[in-house]
């Protein structure tokens, strides 16, 4: 098993619910064979020529079982190194509720050379030790990695409304965060308000339906925008402490190193 700091390359899928891994999400293509696991009270296969993204809550995963000829190549990356390496696009947020419900995306054939290209660039940028620019090349190959996972999902998945009750404040929810009210309100109970419920039931509505509380969304949202912000040089970081409501600089820079695990000087080194 390789690693580097914020990715792990592994050929099995046995780990994916040690406690090492809670704060990894595990992206994985099947070469061969086929295994067979439960998460969230479903059951599900996972083959040949699959394509699958567990998104943290690798504990959720019981009952896993692959098969003797099972070959895969699992690429497990922390939420910070996600979150540098995540395109301009909120889609990862939505991509994450759809993914929740069902992790696996079957693919075409075409689809299936790009994913292993992608896996073969990660891999190939992990094992050069030498690279004098090998973080900023590990980006790059997982930030495509990414945006085509993205373009899998949404051909697979279109987007569509929720029916149920619960999907639909989800939906909701989400509304809210991607027209910007983050910026100013990060605060569970602004949104309850906004949606009529209690920030408890808001927050027991996410989980069940996202896996996550409704504070966690919140806070990547707001630090998504926030990271993207950072590597704006045009902009101070008084100017962006301002555009989220912060009351002081000392406070944005706390909530950045609480938040994104850098301070707001290392974004722009």
């Amino acid at each position: 098993m390789d690693t580097i700091q914020h990715i792990i390359i592994d050929h099995t899928l046995q780990r994916i619910g040690e406690a090492a891994f809670a704060d990894y999400l595990c992206h994985a293509y099947c070469y061969n064979g086929y295994c067979t696991f439960e998460r969230n009270g479903q059951a599900f296969r996972f083959e040949a020529g699959d394509c699958m993204i567990i998104a943290r809550r690798g504990d959720l995963v019981k009952e896993l079982r692959e098969s003797e000829d099972f070959q895969v190549d699992a690429i497990y990356v922390t939420q910070q190194f996600i979150e540098t390496s995540t395109p301009q696009s909120n889609y990862g947020m939505r991509g994450h509720l759809s993914l929740f419900q069902n992790p696996i995306m079957k693919l075409t054939a075409e689809q299936q050379d790009t994913c292993r290209r992608n896996f073969d660039a990660v891999k190939r940028r992990l094992a050069q030790t030498s690279h004098r620019f090998r973080h900023d090349a590990l980006m790059n190959a997982v930030e495509c990695m990414i945006i085509d996972f993205f373009d899998f999902h949404a051909r697979l998945y279109p987007a569509d409304k929720i029916s149920s009750l619960q999907h639909q404040l989800m939906e909701d929810f989400i509304n809210l965060l991607e027209r910007g009210d983050f910026r100013m309100n990060r605060d569970v109970s602004y949104y309850a308000e906004k949606l009529c419920v209690t920030p408890k039931y808001l927050s027991e509505v996410s989980k069940k339906v996202s896996g996550l509380p409704a504070a966690f969304w919140i806070t990547r949202y707001a630090s998504l925008d926030i990271s993207r912000l950072l590597r704006d040089r045009s902009l101070s970081f008084t100017d962006i402490s301002n555009m989220f409501g912060f009351s002081s600089l000392s406070h944005f820079s706390r909530y950045v190193l609480t938040n994104l695990g850098a301070k707001p000087s290392d974004f722009r080194e």
